[in-house]
């Protein structure tokens, strides 16, 4: 457990847009946890988008984690049930330990919001070469809860009792 009383510090995020029809211009998802993460104080590391096939998502995050830079990945689309989902598949083989609580939570807050249906969520978080990896579905609105009610805070070195903050970096 990371203890609190640090000061804010910004973390270096990268973001991944998960989808098939997806531009840049239509990417309100990873459009919002990138204003979001920098409305925070955080910076923007990478921005980028890619086709739901786990061998491009993997190479993309891996890339991420072996980038020294990059403290935590941030990752919407590609976790619900449908044959071309596979975000959970590609990411989790990545990890060395899981965040099993992201998940868990995630699924909690999300059923105050959107009632039983928040059981076709499989959102996942996890660690590999310190770098925190938060993955939510595609929906802006599951970002949105994503982010102001867990990793917001996760990634603020004052938040007490813990954060990730001392677990990420260098």
């Amino acid at each position: 457990m990371g203890h609190a009383n640090s000061p804010f510090r910004p973390a270096n995020i990268a973001v991944l847009t998960v989808s098939d029809t997806r531009t840049e211009e239509t990417d309100t998802s990873g459009g919002y946890l990138a204003d979001s993460l920098k409305e925070a104080g955080h910076n923007l590391a990478d921005k980028q988008i890619v086709i739901d096939d786990k061998y491009k998502i993997r190479a993309i995050v891996s890339s991420w984690i072996a980038n020294e830079s990059i403290e935590a990945i941030l990752i919407t689309g590609g976790t619900g049930f449908t044959q071309r989902d596979t975000t959970p598949e590609a990411i989790s083989a990545l990890f060395d330990k899981q965040v099993e609580g992201f998940g868990e939570l995630f699924r909690h807050v999300s059923y105050e919001e959107i009632g039983t249906s928040t059981i076709q969520s499989r959102a996942l978080g996890g660690f590999a070469n310190n770098t925190v990896i938060f993955a939510m579905p595609g929906s802006t609105g599951a970002c949105k809860t994503g982010w102001t009610k867990i990793i917001k805070m996760q990634l603020d070195a004052s938040q007490k009792p813990c954060n990730f903050m001392p677990h990420i970096g260098l």
